[in-house]
């Protein structure tokens, strides 16, 4: 079942705020002050898969203080309720990754399923290095076990909505992160990352 339409103010159907701007903007800060210690001299390329990602990206971009190209893919995943399916690449990178040092930058790790294909898919193209940075994540949820070498909050067992995460495409926009009021709630919650 899908979500109801939004309200004309997005920010009436919260029930609960998880994670305020503030919160978020200080965990972003911190992860840029340390990529760009890390990445220092490196000139590293950010990739990130679309549509969740655009705002991290974004926001995180404007943290680091060192040069770095960004790139995107497209994905369509196919799932069955146990969080098991096919993804398929629908927008492949841009430019080769082959040589460079790549941070995947990743809004959201559930089950790790996607995750994991998407790194060893990129890993055949021979990057130097290929490390994650992932704002939220859900360690609980996680079926296969994947590198996280940038981490920022951890998200409750809740379905949540916000600062790029969505439900059937709305609340990306929220600058925070929240709860639906439960007339809102999609069923069944479907899994992300």
């Amino acid at each position: 079942m899908a979500v109801r339409t939004p309200s004309k103010r997005i920010v009436d159907d919260i029930a609960q705020v998880v994670y305020t701007s503030e919160e978020i903007r200080g965990v972003i800060a911190r992860l840029g002050a340390e990529i760009s210690r890390d990445y220092a001299g490196l000139d590293p390329v950010l990739v990130g898969v679309l549509n969740g990602v655009v705002i991290l990206m974004a926001d995180l971009l404007r943290q680091i203080t060192i040069p770095v190209t960004v790139d995107f893919m497209a994905i369509s995943s196919y799932g069955d309720s146990a969080g098991k399916g096919t993804v398929r690449i629908t927008k492949d990178l841009d430019h080769s990754i082959t040589g460079r040092h790549v941070l995947f930058v990743e809004d959201v790790i559930d089950t790790g399923l996607t995750l994991d294909y998407l790194l060893r898919t990129l890993r055949t193209r021979q990057p130097a290095s290929l490390k994650v940075c992932v704002l939220f994540d859900r360690p609980y949820r996680r079926l296969i076990d994947v590198p996280l070498d940038y981490r920022g909050l951890e998200l409750p067992d809740r379905f949540v909505v916000g600062y790029g995460l969505d439900a059937d495409g709305y609340y990306r926009n929220l600058p925070f992160v929240g709860t639906l009021h439960p007339k809102l709630m999609p069923h069944p919650v479907t899994e992300r990352g």
